[in-house]
């Protein structure tokens, strides 16, 4: 059963804001988390991953029982830290949202 891909409106707002190769790639990547959530470094969680392109990350959640995956931010390597402490400071309603909850 493929892996229902999901975004907070901030992630649709961002993307919309890509470069076009930026955006390509995004979809190559949802293609493959569609299949494999497992893809990409997972940054102090299983539930919690990143995905590099260049010098940016896709960062994403992922829920194995619902097969949801959120994708939630991407942002260059500067600004990894700051993206990672705002995912752990609301990661209740992100969890929430791939919960299905």
């Amino acid at each position: 059963m493929p892996n229902e891909v999901l975004e907070t409106e901030a992630f649709a707002r961002l993307f919309g804001l890509l470069e076009k190769t930026e955006q390509e790639w995004i979809k190559k990547i949802i293609r493959q988390l569609e299949n494999n959530p497992k893809t990409g470094k997972p940054l102090g969680y299983d539930w919690f991953r990143e995905k590099k392109f260049k010098g940016k990350r896709l960062y994403y959640l992922s829920h194995q029982k619902t097969n949801k995956i959120l994708l939630v931010s991407f942002g260059k390597k500067k600004q990894q830290q700051k993206i990672i402490d705002h995912v752990l400071e609301n990661k209740e309603r992100y969890l929430k949202i791939v919960k299905g909850n």
